[in-house]
């Protein structure tokens, strides 16, 4: 296999992103804490995780779940002490595997001491922090722009007679990156955490900390209208990137990826250029939305297929013509469960797990594992709003229902939508909270764990688990899943999503059946001339049949297949 430089080893790495309030408890208080997730590092390993990424530790009042950070430089004592993160640091380091942090910059907690002090006096050193602006003549917002949590982006502060910018909660001030000394401050963070060992930075929302300084109204003819148009991608956020880039993450040798919100295939290819300098990789979030009509969160519709292999496809073929790279991923701490969302999570359960892991794990990137994906972990079943602890989603269903819903159409929209769906607790045995915790767990744990378990999956080589196993085993050992390029192979197909990749020595086909009920593809007759004679292998299946690659070929409800022809 060609060996990658010490600067690229991520590109056939897996990520494993760990949500540490629900991941393992070892205290009793019902939250996970940082000595939870040290006490699992050997099941992490025996999944062929590379890097672990862990969500915000930092003390923080909790109002978004710990994206609110009062101070990044300690931990929260829920989570436990620094200490405990230094010996998370250095098992890691035993077991040779690597640590990724939330970098949390867009916005700070408005407890923070920079904010404190920013609000005390227009005079203050530290008012520039953050943004403020004076009322509109009205007396109202400085404009319309609209919060991601819902109502208004700006929040008035009586002290000083003006209003702070929160793009996300209202706890949530948006820190002023034209100042230079925030820029600073950031570079100081970032490296106050690589010098204690952290090889890894997700940047939480980081394409928006560039405003259009002017701060106008969003004239609506753009949809939402919510004025992300003029602060998503700014005008210098490329140039605050490449000064972290230049300051941290290239003498660390850190790993970096870039979690873009609205944003576009052009310009992730330059966030992730290595030729730009900016970051290793980025999240995008196309592909989650193609079951939000009219590109609305919160109205219930059936995904679209087509756009949901278009999309996949459209970012494969742009980032590898772009020379960027991509972060795969169905599932993460702020969308509901895709086995729910996209697949069938009842009779065919296992297969449609399994799928989503096939269909994802041959494309070209680096894969991202959300706790308990591996395990093929559902939406949990809600019974009423009161299960219920994230903030989006009280908020939302209080305005669902300002906006004309009953009560019962917005409980149904935001069980299905809410960000807690993959936020309980992992599901690591039979025992009584499913061995998250001895005491009473921060939000409920899934009634099926005693079906449904890590311990259960270990000891069966046909389960979940050793599925996504082996998936994790081939990118770090078949060559072709990091250099090959892509190919969409199934043409607008119903129920199929086919594709390959190749390089000059291997050929990958992965063929996935999205549907209830059996489904016949042929493959192209240029492709299959070409096979000629060649040996064809297969990788992997998820119905225990060992399926012979056919020019025509037909797959039972929920089947995914991948072969390498060499």
């Amino acid at each position: 296999m060609n060996t990658l430089t010490q600067h690229d080893w991520w590109r056939r790495s897996t990520v494993y992103q760990v949500y540490p309030k629900s991941f393992k408890d070892t205290t009793g208080t019902g939250s996970g804490d940082i000595k939870g997730l040290t006490s699992k590092l050997d099941y992490l390993k025996e999944l062929g995780i590379d890097i672990v990424w862990l969500q915000p530790v930092y003390v923080s009042p909790q109002n978004d779940n710990g994206y609110d950070v009062a101070d990044y430089c300690r931990i929260n004592p829920d989570f436990g002490t620094m200490e405990d993160f230094d010996e998370l640091v250095q098992e890691l380091k035993k077991r040779d595997m690597h640590l990724m942090i939330d970098i949390v910059v867009n916005h700070s907690s408005t407890e923070h001491e920079w904010f404190k002090a920013s609000r005390s006096s227009k005079d203050n050193p530290y008012r520039d922090y953050y943004i403020w602006r004076d009322p509109a003549p009205d007396g109202g917002v400085p404009n319309n722009w609209q919060s991601k949590f819902g109502g208004p982006a700006w929040q008035y502060d009586e002290t000083i007679g003006q209003y702070f910018l929160t793009l996300f909660d209202k706890t949530q001030a948006d820190l002023n990156w034209e100042n230079e000394k925030v820029r600073e401050e950031v570079i100081k963070l970032l490296t106050f955490w690589a010098q204690k060992g952290v090889k890894g930075f997700r940047m939480d929302v980081i394409n928006l900390i560039s405003k259009n300084q002017e701060f106008p109204n969003d004239d609506g003819s753009i949809a939402p209208g919510d004025g992300r148009i003029h602060y998503t991608d700014g005008p210098r956020v490329h140039e605050y990137i490449k000064e972290l880039n230049e300051k941290v993450f290239t003498p660390y040798n850190i790993v970096t990826v870039g979690e873009m919100s609205s944003t576009s295939l052009q310009q992730c290819i330059r966030y992730s250029n290595p030729k730009e300098k900016e970051f290793s990789m980025t999240f995008n979030f196309h592909h989650l939305k193609v079951d939000y009509p009219n590109n609305n969160k919160w109205e219930l519709m059936p995904y679209d297929f087509e756009q949901l292999k278009s999309l996949l496809s459209d970012w494969q073929i742009g980032i590898q013509q772009g020379g960027g790279w991509n972060a795969l991923f169905f599932n993460n701490h702020d969308q509901p469960r895709a086995l729910s969302r996209f697949l069938n999570d009842d009779i065919y359960w296992v297969e449609s797990a399994k799928l989503l892991a096939t269909t994802l794990h041959g494309l070209q990137g680096t894969p991202y594992v959300y706790q308990g994906e591996e395990i093929g972990m559902p939406n949990p079943k809600w019974k009423d709003m009161s299960e219920f602890r994230d903030i989006e989603s009280t908020n939302m269903y209080r305005i669902l229902q300002e906006r004309g819903k009953t009560a019962d159409e917005a409980f149904a929209i935001i069980k299905e939508r809410s960000r807690d769906n993959s936020r309980t607790p992992m599901l690591w045995d039979n025992s009584p909270q499913a061995g998250f915790t001895t005491g009473t767990p921060w939000i409920k744990v899934d009634e099926r764990y005693p079906l449904l378990n890590v311990e259960k999956q270990l000891t069966d080589p046909d389960s979940i688990f050793h599925h996504y196993r082996k998936l994790i085993s081939f990118r770090k050992n078949i060559q072709v899943f990091t250099d090959g390029d892509y190919q969409r192979l199934d043409a607008g197909h119903p129920q199929i999503y086919s594709y390959i990749r190749s390089n000059e020595k291997e050929l990958l086909i992965v063929i996935s059946n999205f549907s209830g009920g059996e489904a016949s593809f042929e493959l192209p007759d240029s492709l299959w001339q070409s096979i000629g004679h060649k040996s064809i292998e297969l990788l992997i299946g998820n119905t225990g049949e060992e399926k012979i690659l056919r020019q025509q070929i037909t797959l039972s409800p929920y089947a995914a297949f991948m072969w390498i022809i060499r």
